[in-house]
């Protein structure tokens, strides 16, 4: 048995599930809704506040797909219940982000501005920073692989570079430094 697709996915309060047509699972919740499709081999029950999984062989593809629909499902629940944030650091002299609506405006020491929309479903918010820290940007939203995409998307505007650091980098990112050059011996 899977060790993630055998275990139940609690609905906490305030969520709801239900299961529609063509093995469709919707999740309501005070941040929204979301659906996912489920593979047609694998069985879906809701039952009270639990949503649980089945698969109906051991075959790798039935055993890879049980696992994976059971935390798709979660996240989903998840998302809707608490969402999801994800936090960068702009570390460099004069890099900074700032946001307008759904419109993210970065001055990434470029000899010009870089503008980024974002879809509707994501937010956007720039904590004020105290001086001498690094400008953050936070990003929010129910769906997590949506928030991830576009903070993967932030980060390969300047990713951090080995020597100095300069880049953006995710909060609590462990950067592989290198050495600069050496002097040369005489």
């Amino acid at each position: 048995m899977s060790r993630i697709g055998k275990l139940p996915v609690s609905l906490p309060t305030g969520v709801s599930a239900e299961l529609l047509d063509g093995n469709v699972v919707k999740v309501k919740g005070p941040l929204g809704e979301m659906s996912q499709k489920v593979d047609s081999d694998i069985t879906v029950t809701i039952e009270g506040n639990e949503i649980k999984f089945t698969r109906p062989t051991d075959q790798p593809r039935h055993r890879s797909m049980h696992g994976l629909y059971r935390a798709l499902v979660h996240n989903m629940v998840v998302g809707v219940s608490e969402g999801f944030q994800t936090r960068q650091e702009f570390v460099g002299v004069g890099y900074r982000v700032s946001v307008q609506g759904q419109l993210l405006t970065f001055s990434l020491g470029y000899s010009h501005e870089i503008q980024l929309l974002l879809p509707e479903e994501v937010k956007a918010e720039v904590p004020d920073v105290k001086k001498g820290e690094n400008p953050v940007l936070v990003l929010k939203s129910c769906d997590k692989q949506l928030v991830g995409q576009v903070a993967a998307k932030v980060r390969s505007l300047r990713k951090p570079e080995p020597y100095k650091g300069k880049g953006i980098k995710f909060a609590g990112e462990q950067l592989r430094r290198k050495a600069g050059k050496t002097a040369a011996a005489k």
